[in-house]
């Protein structure tokens, strides 16, 4: 009740997503006067060069997320369990969960492969030094880190939930939620497959460009431009 009288008072309610405004629509039983303005980023920041996977090199993947409930860090770790040991791992972020997620690590004898890098504040610069970018969650609004990482011109492998699928799906590569052996057969296809992974890397930076913090910007003008009318 609180909820329906304070969202009337709004002429128009903005949701980052279509997932958010579906779910809000359902929690007030009507969808009048939402709308969907998908957040943005910089563009400029994130834009590198491609990195291409040659024969010998050490193939590094790189998620950047909260170390907390909502992130998955422990599907990818598993998957690393079962690749070979060229690919190495980097795990940026921090939280209440890192006695876990180190657990994990431990028990998998995966600490020469899986690096925690902590909290950064170079993130642009260390995906530029990867070859491929993951995203494990168990959900997500609309997930800007994976905006990000198909940005950075790399090819990115992501959990099939909502708030990811809308954004990744048909561009990178989605994995059902929670397979660590759907995600390293995926890994492994693009560290073997390099037609495979310059489309990906491709169709990723492409899709990136509709997420440009400009166009987010133009939207909400025109949003204030109606309402005075």
């Amino acid at each position: 009740a609180v909820d329906r009288w304070m969202y009337s008072r709004y002429r128009y309610i903005v949701c980052i997503g279509q997932t958010a405004l579906d779910n809000l629509a359902r929690h007030m039983g009507h969808n009048h006067g939402m709308e969907v303005i998908e957040n943005g980023i910089d563009m400029r920041r994130f834009a590198t060069q491609p990195r291409l996977i040659r024969p010998g090199d050490t193939i590094v993947s790189c998620m950047v997320a909260g170390f907390r409930y909502q992130k998955d860090q422990d599907t990818v770790i598993r998957a690393f369990a079962l690749l070979p040991c060229n690919y190495e791992l980097w795990l940026v972020g921090d939280g209440e969960r890192r006695p876990e997620i180190e657990r994990i690590i431990d028990e998998l004898q995966l600490r020469d492969r899986v690096k925690l890098l902590g909290m950064r504040s170079d993130v642009p610069q260390l995906l530029e030094q990867c070859h491929i970018t993951i995203l494990s969650s168990h959900w997500e609004g609309l997930s800007l880190a994976s905006v990000e990482c198909m940005a950075s011109g790399r090819p990115l492998v992501a959990s099939d939930v909502e708030g990811i699928r809308e954004i990744v799906g048909g561009k990178g590569i989605l994995f059902p939620h929670g397979d660590h052996e759907a995600l390293a057969a995926a890994l492994i296809e693009l560290g073997e497959n390099p037609a495979h992974y310059e489309q990906t890397a491709e169709r990723c930076s492409k899709a990136a460009a509709n997420y440009d913090i400009s166009r987010t910007a133009e939207r909400y003008n025109e949003l204030y431009h109606r309402s005075e009318n």
